[in-house]
């Protein structure tokens, strides 16, 4: 009986030192709340202590500027600190070109690359505009009379709009486009009728949709979306399609074992139950890349981005 109490009690023992053990995460959302980068956040804080692998997960909210505020608290602190992480993703690299942003990816450490999803554009439910061709018409009568209501200058969003209006024929720099610093700001816009029409992602806009509150007139992928009733911009004539990403980056200064245990965390958390069922409830995709692959094609992504910015008279 004694030797049995001792193997419980050393089992127990294993599995508090085991949580003890584990590593805690503070994550920076560089938005406000409501937005992309605060869901992905929070589902990843959901997902690390669900699965045990950190005993203790904060998210913190810095929002401004596209993240690049957010972006340059976290490098100018964080230091060296394995235990910070901060998401990021294609509207930061579209914001840190267009301000001009002192603070770059390139100062951070890159972890990995987690979801992707595709941007919805969507009117009011009692907007007049049925359909992506009665935006589009407006759009080339008045370009300006079209007010695009979104995230951050430059950003997916952003580049979206302007993308659509150069498919169909209208100068990309007259684009009348409002930009909001989190998806909560966004979204009370479009359904209070101050612009015209929203584009962001479409997991922002779902329960609404669904609700009957927005009408979607497109999403901006190359086939439809398993599960969305609505058409692709390809269908709708304009010839536009761009996907949004999102990544993790960890602090600067990390040595490569620091770097590894980070990597190490973030691999289980994206393989686990939890995280691949906020994937499928919120409908991204999984993108997940890491390691020197995701240092490569982000490499990549920012040239593209650099590219498509001066393209649109975004960047000079």
């Amino acid at each position: 009986m004694r030797k049995l109490l001792f193997a419980i009690v050393g089992i127990a023992g294993m599995a508090l030192s085991g949580q003890a053990f584990a590593a805690d995460y503070k994550i920076v959302a560089p938005a406000a709340p409501g937005g992309g980068w605060d869901q992905t956040a929070r589902s990843m804080q959901t997902a690390l202590q669900d699965e045990k692998i950190s005993g203790n997960v904060q998210v913190m909210n810095v929002p401004g500027a596209g993240g690049t505020i957010g972006l340059a608290q976290f490098v100018n602190q964080a230091s060296g600190d394995p235990s910070q992480l901060i998401v990021g993703g294609y509207v930061m690299v579209g914001a840190i070109l267009t301000n001009n942003s002192p603070v770059t990816l390139d100062q951070v450490t890159p972890i990995a690359r987690l979801t992707g999803e595709y941007e919805a554009i969507v009117v009011p439910a009692a907007s007049d505009i049925e359909d992506m061709a009665g935006l589009v018409e407006k759009l080339k009568a008045d370009p300006g009379s079209v007010s695009w209501g979104g995230g951050s200058a430059g950003g997916t969003d952003h580049i979206a709009a302007a993308l659509i209006a150069k498919a169909v024929g209208v100068d990309p720099t007259k684009v009348n486009y409002i930009a909001f610093s989190g998806g909560g700001e966004a979204l009370a816009a479009i359904l209070g009728g101050q612009v015209t029409a929203g584009i962001s992602g479409y997991g922002e806009f779902a329960s609404q949709v669904q609700a009957g509150t927005l009408r979607l007139l497109a999403v901006s992928s190359d086939v439809k979306i398993p599960g969305v009733d609505a058409p692709t911009l390809k269908e709708s004539g304009v010839d536009v399609s761009i996907q949004n990403w999102r990544m993790v980056a960890a602090a600067p200064g990390l040595s490569p074992e620091q770097t590894a245990a980070v990597t190490a965390d973030i691999d289980k958390m994206v393989k686990s139950a939890t995280w691949q069922k906020a994937l499928a409830d919120k409908g991204w995709a999984d993108t997940y890349l890491a390691g020197d692959d995701f240092r490569t094609q982000l490499a990549k992504d920012v040239q593209a981005t650099s590219s498509i910015l001066k393209d649109i008279g975004l960047v000079k």
